[in-house]
């Protein structure tokens, strides 16, 4: 068949020739390179959004924290006052997570000192309690940074470099002495923090390093004074509340819930209680005993 194709082809051409026309040989097209897509030889490349966590712990520096042992209390001792409660929050989202997508976890309040970040911090210690679990802290509150301190590290590079433009999420993130746990702090403090939180950054970074953790917990700046905590759900999968005992308004509470979709708050928490340790002692030491004599 290759033999009386040629012989056609010649025929075409020599006809062709006689009448003056030029005839191009056929060749088979090329086809055009598309964006992205490597030729049939080449080696193909990572993709961008394809991060491990062997990739996250050789590019994520060690760093030297320095914790405040009166309010990072899983560094204190497991088993001082709070920790029971931090560790029943834990259990109630891992209940919740059997009925719902749920790992990115934002932390918000009302209004200032309300104690947001310090549920936050406890929270993300009691997660990598459990053997095995990876969490990433992030302090999203780029108007009143408290979460390095409390950690007793530095403030920057941070969240903000990232929004800026100018780092990537292996150079804003930091772990320290407790295993599994990273931390994100804020970075320099900005000028226009709600447009950074707007300009779409968050969602990639988020998606970025989402598959690298089993729980994502975020310091958002308080509901009612600022728009940043409402911006900033859009990209997560639920809502913590926390209102402080006795001093949060109620009508301030109502206020703040209303900042947030029904569907993403998954409650609140009640911080500041008075807390009597001789009660604490005596309930716990009748914990797993038949008290019913």
């Amino acid at each position: 068949m290759s033999r009386i194709h040629e012989a056609l082809k010649r025929a075409e051409q020599d006809r062709a020739a006689a009448q003056g026309v030029h005839v191009e040989t056929a060749q088979t097209p090329t086809q055009p390179a598309l964006a992205g897509v490597p030729s049939p030889i080449s080696t193909v490349p990572s993709l961008p959004n394809q991060l491990t966590y062997e990739t996250l712990l050789s590019r994520c520096v060690p760093c030297t924290w320095s914790p405040d042992t009166k309010t990072m209390l899983f560094y204190n001792s497991e088993q001082g006052p709070g920790t029971e409660e931090f560790r029943t929050l834990r259990s109630r989202l891992y209940q919740m997570r059997e009925k719902q997508p749920l790992k990115k976890v934002l932390v918000t309040s009302s209004l200032p000192k309300e104690g947001k970040s310090f549920v936050a911090a406890n929270l993300a210690q009691a997660m990598v309690r459990q053997h095995g679990r990876r969490v990433l802290l992030i302090d999203a509150d780029l108007r009143a940074a408290r979460l390095h301190l409390a950690l007793g590290t530095a403030l920057t590079p941070g969240l903000s470099e990232y929004l800026l433009g100018e780092a990537d999420e292996f150079g804003i993130m930091q772990r320290g002495a407790m295993e599994n746990l990273f931390f994100i702090p804020a970075g320099r403090s900005t000028s226009n923090p709600a447009e950074l939180v707007a300009n779409g950054r968050l969602k990639v970074l988020l998606n970025r390093v989402e598959s690298l953790f089993d729980w994502i917990v975020i310091d958002s700046p308080p509901a009612v004074p600022v728009s940043d905590a409402g911006l900033m759900s859009n990209h997560c999968d639920g809502v913590l509340m926390v209102v402080r005992s006795t001093a949060t308004p109620s009508d301030v509470a109502r206020k703040a819930r209303a900042e947030f979709d029904d569907k993403l708050l998954l409650g609140v928490v009640l911080n500041g209680m008075k807390h009597d340790p001789a009660e604490y002692r005596r309930y716990y030491g009748a914990y797993g005993k038949d008290v019913s004599r």
